[in-house]
């Protein structure tokens, strides 16, 4: 009677051959806890670690928010023109609401997402921007003033396609440089840009609402001037301060391994 051979233990103890697939445990975590994984090595021998893509999923309730916010300019735009103030004042009030209401979110439920660390800024400088347009338009502000936020705004937009060329990992293709589920940069706000940015905000709303308050017989245009003189300084200083490296993150150094 022959005997049946027996498996070594050693055979169930052995690890997995090289090269088996595993499992990217990142898939099944959520977007901010995926981004905080490390990055794993690679296991061939002989060869550099590599690194693991990063990769988070965009579609969060605050980034839609944020989204609603920069939909709603163009009614924003629409209302001033044609001198309904009052319409331009209620889409003011409720694109304040939600700007504060994503914020929120995205801090309750965890749910920051580089995405919404580029699109919320740029919600903000699509309202800014309307509003600038629209009453330089209408005549209730200075042209000179105009000049300096959409000076200021268009060369930050050329050093963040920069930023994000140099960040991204290679290739660098069409594809992957507009891949917003590939973040390689992330854009950290100064202190004085979020000021400026209430600044600008709070003049451009002032400057919509003046019209309505005009005609209850309570002007604020001496106020205004004053206000259009601090924006202009600190737009100017909000610009300078993203230069510097407290203004942008790398999340993937380029080249390193």
């Amino acid at each position: 009677m022959s005997t049946v051979p027996r498996l070594s233990t050693a055979v169930w103890g052995r690890q997995r051959p090289q090269g088996t697939p595993r499992l990217a445990l990142t898939r099944f975590l959520s977007s901010s806890a995926a981004r905080r994984v490390p990055i794993l090595p690679s296991e061939k021998p002989g060869k550099k670690n590599e690194q693991v893509e990063l990769h988070e999923s965009p579609y969060t309730l605050p980034n839609a928010l944020t989204i609603a916010r920069i939909a709603a300019c163009p009614f924003l735009a629409w209302s001033i023109v044609k001198g309904d103030f009052e319409v331009a004042t209620a889409i003011l009030v409720t694109s304040g609401l939600t700007d504060w209401l994503d914020g929120y979110l995205a801090r309750k439920w965890n749910q920051k997402t580089v995405l919404g660390s580029i699109i919320d800024p740029m919600a903000d400088k699509t309202l800014v921007t309307t509003l600038v347009v629209c009453l330089t338009y209408k005549g209730l502000l200075p042209l000179p003033l105009a000049i300096i936020i959409f000076g200021r705004d268009f060369l930050l937009s050329m050093w963040a396609f920069y930023l994000r060329y140099q960040s991204l990992p290679p290739p660098r293709t069409l594809k992957r440089y507009f891949d917003p589920t590939m973040p390689s940069a992330e854009v950290k706000p100064t202190q004085i840009s979020k000021i400026n940015t209430a600044l600008q905000l709070s003049l451009m709303g002032l400057t919509t609402v003046a019209p309505v308050l005009a005609g209850a017989g309570h002007p604020i245009d001496v106020y205004l001037e004053g206000l259009q003189w601090i924006v202009a300084g600190t737009t100017i200083w909000s610009g300078l301060s993203y230069v510097g490296a407290s203004g942008y993150k790398f999340l993937k150094q380029p080249g390193k391994k």
